[in-house]
């Protein structure tokens, strides 16, 4: 397969990759040594802006098809706008009807440590901004080993996501 380069945030999976660093970097911010620190759930909340975007079409130059692969990477700020990690993940199809469907895998990479996430997001073929979508926080390393949790993506902007991420 040849791959087709983006320049522009079309679908729902490259936002995704936004979400993962979010959770991290909040924590990060929030200077606990764990997010299990006091055993109280955090709520953080971060900006990610797509860095980088490369699809991987099963039918090149033809119509969208399960298969098809968006290998992603953003960039993870604060609230005021300080870079505070990076996301990178991969989204295959698994539907096209119906506004299509797609399975994500993301790795947030923040100081201290690295949260996965991995769920759908369904939605990414219509027209419009990418979809609004939720995904569980399925564990991570150093300060984040053990989390859990979830994570909220809205689109606020052409390429930009916010992310609120709750960790239990």
């Amino acid at each position: 397969m040849r791959p087709i380069r983006a320049a522009c945030l079309g679908t729902a999976t490259a936002l995704v990759a936004l979400l993962v660093g979010a959770p991290v970097a909040a924590a990060v911010a929030a200077g606990t040594d764990s997010v299990h620190a006091k055993g109280k759930d955090k709520v953080i909340t971060l900006i990610g802006r797509l860095a980088e975007q490369t699809r991987f079409p099963v039918n090149p130059g033809g119509a969208p098809a399960q298969g098809d692969r968006t290998v992603f990477r953003s960039i993870l700020s604060d609230q005021d706008g300080k870079q505070v990690g990076e996301t990178g993940g991969t989204c295959d199809t698994t539907r096209v009807d119906n506004g299509g469907a797609e399975v994500c895998v993301v790795t947030y990479t923040l100081p201290g440590g690295q949260l996965s996430v991995q769920g759908m997001v369904f939605g990414h073929l219509n027209p419009g901004p990418p979809p609004s979508f939720d995904n569980g926080i399925t564990g991570g390393t150093g300060k984040y080993n053990r989390a859990r949790g979830s994570i909220h993506a809205e689109t606020i902007a052409p390429g930009t996501r916010r992310f609120t991420i709750n960790l239990a």
